[in-house]
């Protein structure tokens, strides 16, 4: 018996094997929806699925039969749902709290393992790396402990998942939204905070505030319209 962990992101992939080593035990890697399958966790028999961050919904036939711990990057209940880290900038929010839970049916619903602070100061990726290794820290501990997920307590507050057209920085207003706008977003597989004319789309990165000024990298490509 081991441990699965499936992420559908590339700076989570070196994760299994700094686990593999930290728990002496094997640490299985899935990275794509069709591996994770009933058929071959049947065959590994892991006593956890770790999901670290994972695109896709886990199927009820997985999550039936597999103790799979999510983790999420709000603290629970506030925060259900899609985008957690853009729909906590976008809500002025700098501190967060990411909660292991467990899978079931309705989502982000699960009992609590655990939770463990976390700043959102920074890029996106920046933020995804940091989260990264307190997740690490954490699946040792759910590991090591075994500890029981308690039932969730309060007040659901639901986000929406965003769609790649909110990037658009059109209508912001302040230096202050338009930064948060461009780092919130600024992570590979997102779609990057932009501007479009008729001619051309303007993507934004790597955003410095300065006191009156944002400074940014931009790629510029032509588009077309017909």
């Amino acid at each position: 018996m081991g441990y699965v962990l499936a992420t559908s992101r590339e700076w989570h992939k070196e994760m299994a094997r700094r686990l593999q080593q930290c728990v002496n035990e094997e640490v299985v890697l899935i990275t794509k929806k069709s591996e994770l399958t009933f058929e071959y966790l049947e065959k590994l028999k892991p006593r956890y699925v770790f999901f670290p961050h994972w695109s896709y919904i886990i199927p009820s036939h997985v999550f039936e039969n597999f103790e799979c711990v999510i983790f999420h990057m709000t603290d629970l209940p506030f925060g259900r749902g899609g985008s957690p880290l853009q729909n906590l900038i976008s809500r002025s929010i700098n501190d967060t709290k990411i909660t292991a839970l467990r899978c079931v049916k309705e989502l982000d619903a699960g009992p609590i393992y655990m939770k463990q602070p976390l700043s959102l100061y920074g890029t996106a990726e920046e933020i995804y790396l940091r989260a990264g290794r307190i997740v690490e820290e954490m699946i040792v501990r759910i590991i090591e402990t075994k500890p029981e997920p308690i039932e969730q307590e309060g007040e659901a507050v639901v986000f929406k998942r965003r769609k790649p057209e909110q990037s658009d920085i059109t209508g912001i207003t302040g230096l202050e939204k338009l930064f948060d706008h461009i780092r919130m977003l600024d992570a590979d597989g997102y779609p990057r905070a932009f501007l479009e004319t008729d001619k051309f789309r303007f993507e934004f990165q790597r955003p410095a505030l300065k006191s009156d000024k944002i400074i940014a990298d931009v790629v510029i490509t032509k588009v077309d319209h017909e």
